[in-house]
């Protein structure tokens, strides 16, 4: 029987069914709670009572009302929250678009089931769409600019730069001491010299 080849290192680890199952809960958990948060604000500032019909009713995204345009603007500023929730949950560029797509499509399951229909409106249709590549575009470029941040260790640059100085130091003062040692030197032989030619003209005179 021919061998079957090994998986390759990190396949079983790297996207474990179990972790994207609980990260996809946990973006999607995140999605509606703040959601729910910026919604329930919304609704106090404007005066109106809220309802779930604001968060899962496609209908009432709608153009031809102020509380429907203020509902456009709410989900998109929640997906500039969910992009966060991406950089912190998922870090990875590359898996960005399957779990924000993802996202949307479980929007779009339970806003089917609150409903018993399927959203007719296109301007719902519309607002999925740029969400979905808010969070997407914006979403990979917060993970790579994070992956491309240089490594330091704090530590080591410390260390090695203290042991710089400790080695330049007593090259430093070697030579400082060699300089001071010879000018020494030159002084003493100038005094003796002199000294010399002083008693040769004396015994002269």
């Amino acid at each position: 029987m021919p061998r079957r080849r090994p998986p390759p290192a990190g396949a079983r680890t790297d996207l474990p069914p179990l972790g994207i199952v609980r990260k996809i809960l946990l973006l999607q958990l995140g999605y509606y709670l703040t959601a729910t948060a910026l919604i329930l604000f919304t609704t106090l500032v404007y005066g109106r009572p809220f309802s779930f019909d604001l968060l899962l009713n496609w209908d009432a995204v709608r153009g031809d009302t102020t509380i429907g345009w203020i509902l456009g603007l709410v989900w998109m500023l929640n997906s500039l929250l969910g992009v966060i929730l991406l950089l912190l949950l998922v870090s990875r560029s590359k898996l960005i678009p399957d779990f924000a797509l993802t996202i949307h499509f479980v929007h779009l399951i339970a806003t089917s089931l609150y409903t018993h229909t399927i959203p007719t409106n296109w301007l719902w249709w519309g607002l999925q769409f740029a969400s979905a590549s808010l969070m997407v575009f914006l979403g990979m470029w917060a993970c790579r600019y994070r992956e491309l941040q240089p490594i330091t260790f704090g530590i080591g640059g410390s260390s090695s730069s203290s042991s710089q100085q400790q080695t330049s130091d007593p090259s430093e003062q070697d030579g400082e001491d060699f300089a001071s040692g010879s000018g020494g030197r030159r002084n003493r032989g100038n005094e003796f010299e002199m000294g010399k030619m002083k008693g040769v003209g004396e015994q002269v005179v």
